[in-house]
């Protein structure tokens, strides 16, 4: 684990090129994150649930139902990447989205079980994959172009990242 507690797991370390092997590793990933999430969170109270992961960060609330908006922009992106010719994709203010009223108070079996769903048809679709369609991908205004490769590795990592907030939080509150 790294001792910067924002990056429990270390941070992203970048595209790099994958087999096919690790291509299933990482949707094997994707597949397990809503229980994985499901898991970290299962018996914490209301008050446990909205407490921050760390100081000046998301409570634990706003870390699942963010962990929800992320995937399905990620979802729609590579829909687009594999229907369209690198199209460009719109940003969205993730701050501001885990700042709405429903990320602040919403119980958080509302996202996971969008998350159950959503990773369903995600990983359906990343198994159906062939190589070239691996290559696609999408223009990001601040990232550039992604390849759908790249976009699913930084998608395993995101998964692991925000479990890891939980289950560290979780190990230094002693819940």
């Amino acid at each position: 684990m790294s001792e910067d507690i924002r990056y429990p797991i270390g941070g992203f370390s970048g595209p790099v090129q994958q087999t096919p092997e690790q291509r299933r590793a990482s949707i094997a990933v994707l597949a397990a994150l809503p229980e994985n999430l499901r898991s970290a969170v299962s018996g914490l109270t209301d008050a446990q649930l909205d407490t921050p992961y760390r100081e000046g960060g998301w409570t634990v609330r706003q870390l699942v139902h963010h962990v929800a908006d992320s995937h399905v922009n990620a979802y729609v992106r590579i829909r687009l990447a594999l229907t369209e010719d690198w199209p460009a994709i719109k940003v969205y203010d993730q701050k501001l989205w885990a700042n709405l009223p429903d990320a602040r108070s919403l119980p958080v079996e509302v996202s996971l079980d969008l998350l159950d769903a959503l990773h369903r048809r995600w990983t359906t679709l990343l198994e159906s994959l062939t190589d070239p369609q691996w290559e696609r991908g999408y223009v990001h205004p601040e990232n550039g172009r992604q390849r759908i490769a790249e976009v699913v590795q930084m998608y395993d990592w995101h998964s692991r990242h925000h479990v890891a907030h939980i289950t560290e939080l979780r190990k230094r509150n002693g819940w």
